[in-house]
């Protein structure tokens, strides 16, 4: 079990939880094509598969992609997944997407890189389109940058704006809306929020 899950993405209670709070943070209920670059063995990619029409996703190494195909065939949602090996900071498939998912994947990149990546990309995005971060907090020698570092390069997208963010001394969670930033509550039309932005 080690050799297809060696981070235990799948078994240890840090990763579930993260996975959950990514998950509520989500501004929407359902999406209908997620982009999730970083995908591994596709964890996160099966629970985006329940809340999500389609999910591209995406991984550099090769044995992540299979990894990824198995767990989503026992799923039983293989088929509104597509699985590539690519990076992060390689083209994007062309989309459209209403959902990005960011999870521990903007610290393998300096800053520059990072910033290059996102202002490329998130500048296609269609309007309204969600962009969801979380990284690990703690120090990671072989890490570019820290998870506070990949969140600040984030957050200066332009066209970005931030939703909300959860932070503990783990991980942080943030998500970010291409569009006017208005909040769940405004989107919904609560009474007492309706129109207005954050």
């Amino acid at each position: 079990m080690a050799a297809v899950d060696p981070w235990q993405l799948s078994t240890r209670w840090y990763e579930e939880r993260k996975y959950a709070i990514t998950l509520a943070m989500l501004p929407g209920r359902h999406y209908r094509h997620a982009f999730e670059p970083g995908c591994s063995i596709g964890t996160l990619t099966e629970l985006l598969a329940r809340r999500c029409d389609r999910v591209t996703a995406v991984d550099v190494a090769g044995a992540a992609v299979r990894g990824a195909d198995l767990r989503l065939r026992a799923a039983g949602c293989r088929d509104r997944v597509t699985l590539a090996r690519s990076s992060l900071d390689g083209a994007w498939p062309p989309g459209p997407f209403d959902l990005v998912v960011l999870s521990e994947v903007g610290y393998y990149l300096r800053a520059d890189a990072l910033a290059a990546v996102l202002d490329r990309e998130c500048a296609r995005l269609q309007p309204g389109t969600a962009v969801v971060a979380a990284h690990w907090r703690h120090a990671v020698a072989d890490y570019p940058l820290s998870g506070d570092a990949a969140h600040r390069v984030v957050a200066r997208t332009p066209g970005l704006m931030s939703l909300g963010c959860y932070r503990d001394r783990d991980v942080v969670v943030e998500v970010f809306d291409r569009g006017d930033g208005r909040s769940v509550a405004a989107r919904e039309q609560v009474p007492g929020a309706a129109g207005q932005a954050p």
